[in-house]
């Protein structure tokens, strides 16, 4: 597209541009899942997604209701997507690995008014989880929950066959909504508004608990359209999407951009493996890669690899975290990914910022983020005073555009903090700009841990150690790791006379947040280094740590 274009996107909602996409390419491919033998087209999925969607009206829900999703990646889940987005329903993705303490907030926060779920992978229990923090399920008929926690929450649903008490199935959904007249569905989408909300993702901050950033129909398609010019994506393309739905990279940069190009998106597997994603790629001639780093270093490193037929591969997007060179060399050389791409941005941003092009040479798809996407502006202020610094001073970067975000539901304080009043995100990142417009992340002004692409804030984890009676005082950190990135370290006070090990504390966490929440390093300590104004300095915390374990190496690594 020439500059000075508009993207064909433009003016449309996500129902919208479906409808083009099935014109265009309704007999291609549009979603595979090859470990499930499914593989379906634009036209037979556009049918599912309107099942779906008068399912949605017949379960009562309304345009412009918050509907949450909390499973893996499992064909449903694609489904709801659209069909949420069909009618003009906010769709807000839960993390699958959230426990019940996560889980209880987000659908509060939210006002759900229905919760979509899978009925359990791996050792996760889903059904369970919900059980405790809605035990008035088990008494209630389908349709009928009500609760004080949840004032807005009617429904459940299970994307499984298996009766839930208290909940509908999916397939009982779809055929409640063979009463609502098609012709109905038509009605709703002539009302929706591209600038409408439509998606809720929960994200990272520096204090308190999860925030909600809002997306609307004009953020998500904009962001796809401009990723997909700097991949070079056709319709011929088959996006294979190893990482998960709840997040951006999945559910945005995968699914919604596969359709908005009428390119296919390939499943590998509920949750990632490697070898399964290898599988995918070779069985349907995947041309597009996502992953964060450590993915693509478990592919490279998988038993299999040598013998594995990816020539079909050319191009992906690797973010989450910086990529060290030789990884990056590998996946050009040795898995075929010569156009592969690095993207950065957050969930406010919708979520990508800037951008490395697909015919970029080689060092600056290792030494930089790439440059802003198009209709993006960029800066980088000092963090102090605000004022715009020049080419090689580091600062905060800005952005501002059709990337930000409406802002945090029901959070307007944390929103006005995010944004300025002329509309520039801060994202809280350090960063430099190069002479030739290209930017390099230098660090973070914000508290956040990155661990293996999973955004984590540690006064989430400092408020859930604070509950345990034998704990005076907490304070979390990252420190670096070779594998993830960074893993997380807890600096633990003890009231007098209490004791804890340190396996007790880390069993306590993996029962009761995200696995990847359960620091791996504890220590039981008498004060934390403080301040005049008795601030935690945690950067001493972190320094203390990486001397103690060596880890020099990892944090320049």
């Amino acid at each position: 597209m020439a500059d000075g274009d508009v993207p064909w996107v433009e003016g449309h909602t996500i129902g919208s541009m479906l409808a083009a996409t099935i014109e265009r390419h309704g007999d291609r491919d549009a979603l595979a899942f090859p470990q499930l033998g499914l593989k379906v087209s634009y036209a037979e999925f556009a049918r599912q997604v309107d099942a779906a969607a008068r399912g949605l009206l017949a379960l009562g829900i309304e345009p412009g209701e918050h509907v949450a999703v909390w499973a893996t990646n499992v064909p449903e889940w694609v489904v709801l997507q659209f069909a949420t987005a069909r009618i003009g329903a906010v769709l807000v993705t839960v993390n699958p690995a959230y426990r019940p303490f996560e889980l209880k907030y987000v659908l509060r926060q939210s006002d759900a008014v229905a919760l979509f779920l899978v009925r359990e992978f791996k050792t996760s229990d889903y059904y369970a989880m919900l059980g405790e923090v809605c035990p008035e399920l088990a008494t209630t008929e389908p349709g009928g929950f009500r609760s004080a926690d949840y004032p807005k929450l009617r429904h459940v649903v299970s994307f499984g066959d298996e009766p839930l008490a208290g909940a509908c199935t999916w397939s009982n959904m779809l055929a409640a909504g063979e009463s609502i007249a098609a012709e109905r569905l038509d009605e709703i989408a002539a009302t929706l508004k591209p600038g409408d909300a439509i998606n809720i993702q929960y994200t990272s901050g520096t204090t308190g608990f999860p925030k909600a950033a809002t997306l609307s129909h004009r953020n998500l398609l904009l962001n796809v359209y401009y990723v997909g010019e700097c991949l070079a994506l056709t319709e011929r393309d088959r996006i294979c999407i190893p990482v998960p739905f709840y997040h951006c990279f999945g559910c945005v940069l995968g699914t919604l951009c596969a359709a908005v190009y009428g390119a296919a998106m390939v499943v590998p597997a509920e949750f990632f493996h490697p070898g399964e994603t290898l599988d995918a790629i070779e069985c349907e001639r995947a041309t597009v890669l996502y992953g964060v780093p450590t993915m693509f270093i478990a592919q490279l490193e998988h038993a299999s690899f040598a013998g594995r037929d990816l020539a079909s591969l050319r191009t992906g997007i690797m973010a989450g975290s910086p990529c060290p060179i030789e990884v990056m060399k590998k996946v050009v050389d040795k898995m075929g990914c010569r156009e592969v791409t690095i993207g950065y941005g957050q969930t406010e941003a919708s979520p990508i910022i800037t951008q490395t092009r697909n015919n970029d040479p080689l060092d600056l798809r290792v030494e930089t983020v790439g440059r802003a996407i198009p209709g993006v502006e960029v800066k980088i202020v000092d963090p102090a005073t605000g004022v715009t610094l020049g080419d090689g001073e580091q600062g905060e970067l800005c952005a501002r555009g059709h990337v930000v975000m409406i802002g945090y539901y029901n959070q307007p304080e944390e929103t006005a903090a995010a944004i300025d009043a002329e509309g520039w995100l801060h994202t809280g990142d350090l960063a430099v700009r190069l002479p030739n417009g290209y930017f390099r992340i230098t660090g973070r002004i914000k508290d956040m841990v990155i661990r293996g692409g999973e955004n984590i804030y540690p006064r989430e984890i400092e408020e859930f150690l604070f509950q345990h009676p034998a704990i005076e005082q907490a304070a979390v950190v990252g420190v670096p790791d070779a594998k993830y990135g960074e893993e997380l370290c807890a600096w633990i006070r003890l009231k007098a006379g209490e004791t804890a090990t340190e396996d007790e504390i880390r069993e306590l966490c993996r029962a009761n947040l995200a696995y990847f929440k359960a620091p791996k390093y504890i220590r039981f300590v008498d004060g934390f280094p403080q301040t005049v104004t008795g601030k935690i300095q945690k950067f001493k915390i972190r320094e203390a740590m990486i001397e103690e374990l060596d880890l020099e190496e990892a944090e320049t690594a």
